[in-house]
């Protein structure tokens, strides 16, 4: 599990090295035919991944703890200007979670846990494993829409 683990890490890396390359205006900005945004995509996964890892696998209650939730969970949608201050910590939270993740696991935190559902992409998850792995995939679904949303606000 520690390459999934660096795998997780580096392709988040990949993805804050796409928001350095853009203004906030740039990383505010929703192109034609799509209804969300690069930082919306970004902080979407940063969310998600700790309320699948934590919450949907019975190990916490509740979403609460984890921040920002109610800008980036499924189902939301940009509502406001995101600024330089929440970047930055979304960033930070992207690899400090990832980190508190994997230190969990090794200490056995995830060794039982409630089997689910993704809505995502209707797979039940049975592991803790196999909630990394998808979680991998999903934070580079997102981060492929946030590669084609650059290429369309570049080439306006």
């Amino acid at each position: 599990m520690d390459q999934v683990f660096k795998f997780i890490i580096d392709s988040r890396q990949a993805f804050i090295k796409l928001l350095d390359t853009l203004t906030l205006d740039q990383l505010n900005e929703i192109p034609t035919g799509f209804n969300n945004n690069i930082i919306w995509n970004f902080g979407h996964i940063v969310v998600s991944t700790q309320t699948l890892i934590y919450t949907r696998t019975g190990i916490r209650e509740g979403v609460n703890w984890v921040k920002y939730v109610d800008s980036y969970a499924k189902g939301t949608k940009p509502a406001y200007f995101v600024k330089q201050e929440e970047v930055d910590e979304l960033k930070k939270i992207a690899i400090e979670s990832i980190e508190a993740i994997q230190a969990d696991y090794k200490e056995g935190v995830f060794d039982i846990i409630t089997p689910y559902e993704t809505g995502t992409y209707f797979a039940t998850l049975n592991s803790i494993e196999d909630v990394l792995v998808t979680t991998s995939g999903h934070d580079n679904m997102h981060f492929g829409y946030a590669v084609a949303q650059k290429r369309i606000i570049n080439n306006q």
